[in-house]
């Protein structure tokens, strides 16, 4: 099997017939591929989505149901153990692929076999940028995130990397979990992602570990789909959040855990790579 898809879905049916008949379209007959739906808190309608909307879209359309809400990292784990891809395509279910998109990620990773991680350029509906490549958190960044701070506007700045030139495929800390693609070669020496994260940061997590076993993480921006971005963890009421909304609370918690494992320095692991951004040449 030359590319296993896998796709984690929370509760939204229609989000995820949309992903999967644009993927359907965008893959046509170049290669042999099979697709994974992960469906946390699983119900009749997002199953009748995979079992009987889109069944006769692909060859092989596996629906791996949970009755629980099992989390995006364990969803992505559980896909991965069942995939059989040398290429593996981590995709949310509010992500439009466009045509040439996967074979654009595809080939830029056989060409660059330093890289075990890469991301495409995330488009909003509008065709805007979507900032979706960014640096290592710090405590500091992440508060500044949920709550307004003085004197924090160019630290934001450049954790959302918009001091370097992202015109091009080039390298970062870390790369948005909506969409994801690495190889089986990358995958066995860097291993799952770490389950102690149940929601968020797991991907940031999954970065830095491709980081310290020697890998290269890429914003390949050359490479498009659209994403309809719901940032859930962050409401209306500030620090009242944590009090009011559960997506919150899972973040502060994976928050915890992230800083715990990895000290608040926010600093790339260094592996001879340059610590700037730079364009991947070889």
């Amino acid at each position: 099997m030359m590319l296993s898809v896998i796709i984690v879905n929370f509760k939204n049916a229609p989000l995820l017939r949309l992903a999967l008949t644009s993927l359907a379209r965008a893959m046509g007959n170049t290669m042999t591929f099979e697709v994974l739906v992960i469906d946390s808190s699983s119900s009749i309608e997002t199953q009748n989505v995979v079992r009987h909307d889109c069944k006769d879209l692909f060859e092989r359309l596996v629906l791996i149901p949970f009755a629980h809400n099992t989390g995006y990292t364990n969803g992505v784990n559980e896909g991965l153990r069942r995939a059989t891809g040398e290429f593996l395509l981590v995709l949310n279910p509010d992500i439009v692929v466009l045509p040439g998109a996967i074979d654009g990620l595809i080939s830029y990773l056989r060409d660059h076999p330093r890289v075990g991680l890469a991301g495409p350029g995330l488009l909003n509906f509008d065709d805007t940028r979507q900032e979706s490549c960014f640096r290592f958190y710090t405590p500091l960044v992440m508060l500044a995130r949920r709550i307004a701070l003085p004197f924090t506007k160019n630290l934001l700045n450049r954790f959302r990397m918009q001091d370097a030139d992202l015109s091009g495929p080039v390298s970062v800390d870390w790369i948005m979990g909506s969409a994801l693609m690495t190889t089986r070669h990358a995958l066995e020496q860097v291993g799952y992602m770490d389950e102690r994260f149940f929601l968020y940061l797991s991907e940031v997590d999954w970065a830095r570990r491709f980081w310290e076993n020697g890998f290269t993480v890429a914003y390949v921006p050359t490479v498009r789909m659209y994403h309809y971005h719901q940032r859930q963890s962050k409401g209306r009421f500030g620090i009242m959040d944590v009090l009011l909304r559960q997506q919150t609370r899972w973040h502060i918690k994976d928050a915890f855990w992230y800083f715990k494992k990895h000290g608040t320095h926010g600093t790339r692991p260094h592996q001879g790579e340059p610590l700037q951004p730079g364009l991947i040449t070889t």
